[in-house]
C-alpha cells in the first residue's frame, strides 16, 4: 500500500512562493491501476518525482508498505527507487543502441544479478507485454514508438516493483495503440499485483482505470470509483 500524507511541495519563484502539489493525501491499495488528471502545469510531474523519491516534498509524507520516506537518507532512498519503483515515461528513455532486452537487463544489472538470469528475466518481460520474438533483439531505434512503450514498461518491470510510475505513458502515441498500452498496465497490475500510477492529460486513458483523481492548482480530488472489470474494458 502507499499512503501519501498532507504532501506538500514549494518553489520560490522571485518574489512569490508557488505551491505545485498542495496539501495532497490519498492511499492506494496493493495492485491498484489509478490514473491523476489535470491540465499542464498543475503539478502532475511534481507530484510523480516526489512518489519515486526523485524530489523531496517541503513537507508531509510518502509511505510504502509501511516505510516512511521522509528523512531517509540520499543512500537509502536510492536504493528504493532501484527496489520498490520502476518508470515509465512519455518519451521512452531507452539507450537507443541497445536491443530491446539489453535494455530490460540494464536495471537488474544495477540490482547485482547474474548476466545468464538477467537475460532470460528480461526475454520472459518482453514476451509478458507482448513484443514480438524476433524484436527482442532489435535495437530501440528500429522499434515503432509503441514497441518502445513496450520495452519500457518491460524494463519498469525488471527488478519486481511494488510500484509503477508512468508519467504521459501514452502522450506520443497514436490513439489506439496508447489503448493497447493502458490495457496492458491494466493486465500487468493484475497479474504482478502491481500499483500501478498514471499521470495524464488524457480523459479517455484515464476513464480506463479503476480510480481517478483530478489535480488542479495543486489540490487533489478523487473521482467516481471504476470496477477494474470496467476499467480493463476497450473504449
Amino acid at each position: 500500500m502507499i499512503e501519501v500524507k498532507n504532501l506538500v511541495r514549494t518553489f520560490n519563484s522571485g518574489d512569490k512562493t508557488i505551491k505545485p502539489v498542495n496539501d495532497v493525501s490519498f492511499e492506494l491499495a496493493q495492485g491498484t491501476l489509478a490514473s491523476i488528471v489535470g491540465k499542464s502545469g498543475s503539478g502532475k510531474s511534481t507530484l510523480l518525482s516526489l512518489l519515486g523519491a526523485l524530489d523531496k516534498p517541503t513537507s508531509g509524507d510518502v509511505v510504502v508498505n509501511g516505510v516512511s520516506l521522509a528523512g531517509m537518507p540520499d543512500s537509502k532512498l536510492t536504493e528504493y527507487r532501484r527496489r520498490d519503483i520502476g518508470f515509465v515515461f512519455q518519451q521512452f528513455n531507452l539507450i537507443p543502441n541497445l536491443s530491446a532486452v539489453d535494455n530490460v537487463m540494464l536495471p537488474m544489472e544495477f540490482a547485482g544479478i547474474r548476466k545468464a538470469a538477467r537475460r532470460e528475466r528480461a526475454r520472459g518481460l518482453l514476451e509478458q507485454v507482448q513484443l514480438d520474438p524476433e524484436k527482442h533483439v532489435r535495437r530501440i531505434n528500429r522499434l515503432s514508438g509503441g514497441e518502445q512503450q513496450r520495452v519500457a514498461i518491460a524494463r519498469a518491470l525488471a527488478n519486481a516493483p511494488r510500484l509503477i510510475l508512468a508519467d504521459e505513458p501514452t502522450g506520443n502515441l497514436d490513439e489506439q495503440t496508447g489503448g493497447h498500452i493502458i490495457e496492458l498496465l491494466s493486465s500487468l497490475s493484475r497479474d504482478h499485483n502491481t500499483t500501478i500510477l498514471v499521470v495524464t492529460h488524457d480523459r479517455s486513458l484515464a476513464n480506463k482505470t479503476e480510480r481517478r483523481f483530478r489535480l488542479q492548482q495543486g489540490r487533489l480530488t478523487e473521482e467516481p470509483a471504476r470496477t477494474r472489470a470496467t476499467a480493463a474494458s476497450p473504449a
